[in-house]
């Protein structure tokens, strides 16, 4: 883990951190919102869900995420009529 990602990523509170773990659990919330939102990378978000999660909700959570599309913008359809950006601002309830 690099400096500055442990600085990032002990920077964020505990709400910021929910917040993390409840948009990367949301299948169609995409890594890039998680960033835009919160200022944290996908691999970032990888090390916070490996740290915070127990080893099992962990493995199954990155099964999960192996090659969904909809984690990632530049893999969707562009015919997909879907906003993960509203999905993220009703999900942040620790505003």
């Amino acid at each position: 883990m690099t400096k500055k990602s442990l600085t990032k990523i002990n920077a964020l509170s505990e709400a910021d951190i929910s917040a993390v773990i409840q948009l990367a659990w949301e299948d169609r919330t995409s890594f890039e919102t998680i960033e835009e939102r919160l200022g944290v990378g996908e691999a970032d978000v990888i090390k916070i869900m490996r740290k915070e999660l127990k080893a099992g909700s962990f493995q199954l959570w990155r099964k999960r995420m192996k090659g969904r599309v909809t984690k990632h913008r530049a893999l969707r359809d562009p015919d997909m009529d879907y906003k993960d950006i509203a999905t993220a601002n009703h999900r942040r309830a620790n505003c």
